[in-house]
């Protein structure tokens, strides 16, 4: 039993062919955040690094796979567990390292406790959750 909130890193595809591709696998995984945020957790969502990616690149400067990667492994040793979206290179990757850190795996959101949570309206709160876990 889960009695305070853990720090879950949300791994999932993110590279694709197209860029419209690329822009939806971003957006399920902040849904999946913003479903674990609503189960009282606190997700952290690598693919917000797309965006540090669009300036990094209008800026010239060109960070490679490998330069998000490290940026990634260093935060799955700070958190508690992994909520694992789907196959991809990367997120494989994320998974073998979170499982030999020891890290709680989750790869269904249903899968994570509920906790009391940090929100004052619970009911519209578990309703919103419900309309999050559906879209994934």
């Amino acid at each position: 039993m889960v009695s305070k909130p853990l720090r879950i890193y949300i791994a999932g595809p993110y590279s694709a062919p197209s860029m419209s591709e690329i822009e939806e696998n971003t957006k399920k995984a902040i849904r999946a955040g913003i479903a674990v945020l609503l189960k009282g957790h606190y997700p952290y969502i690598p693919h917000l690094t797309h965006f540090v990616d669009l300036l990094s690149k209008e800026e010239g400067i060109h960070l490679r796979w490998e330069d998000y990667i490290d940026w990634d492994l260093t935060w799955i040793k700070l958190c508690d567990a992994l909520l694992y979206l789907g196959d991809s290179r990367g997120a494989k990757l994320e998974l073998e390292y979170a499982k030999r850190l020891g890290k709680k795996i989750f790869t269904r959101l249903d899968d994570i406790p509920q906790l009391q949570s940090r929100f004052h309206n619970l009911k519209r709160i578990r309703k919103l959750y419900r309309i999050y876990a559906r879209s994934l």
